[in-house]
């Protein structure tokens, strides 16, 4: 399952590699391990021309998720793109690493690939289940409490 990881932001450290081991971690428990996937790590500015382009909202964002599938035996599932300035913004309200954020975006990017929608209260909290579900496979003690801040009930 090949998931490819770029940074085009400078602001803030982040771990290619780790943003690749949750991909793959969240792919696998989509059933989705056979595809591949885009992370695209960029700042407010980008993420920003980017929502207003595709979906027409003229702000920053934490995440966006693109599906990219085109009819055929391709591999290619889509493209998320998360911005490390909001992510970061998120990471220091909530008091908790970027890191952590950073995995919760990119499993959140990959659940709306995966159909998921949290425009809805029952949906949103089924959502994020999911993605506490995820990114609780290796430890329940490894996820900070207080990410779930506003999205759970914990």
């Amino acid at each position: 399952m090949p998931v490819a990881i770029s940074n085009l932001q400078r602001r803030s450290r982040i771990s290619p590699v780790r943003l690749r081991a949750v991909a793959r971690r969240a792919l696998t428990a989509l059933g989705r391990a056979d595809r591949e996937v885009h992370v695209t790590v960029v700042d407010d500015r980008r993420i920003r021309a980017l929502n207003a382009r595709y979906l027409g909202a003229r702000r920053a964002t934490d995440v966006l998720a693109f599906e990219l599938a085109a009819p055929g035996p391709g591999r290619l599932w889509g493209e998320v793109i998360v911005s490390a300035e909001t992510a970061s913004r998120q990471a220091r309200r909530l008091g908790v690493p970027l890191a952590a954020e950073m995995d919760l975006l990119v499993v959140h990017g990959l659940l709306h690939l995966a159909g998921y929608d949290d425009h809805d209260a029952r949906k949103a909290r089924r959502m994020h289940e999911r993605a506490r579900k995820i990114l609780s496979g290796r430890s329940p003690r490894s996820i900070p409490g207080r990410l779930w801040a506003g999205l759970l009930e914990t």
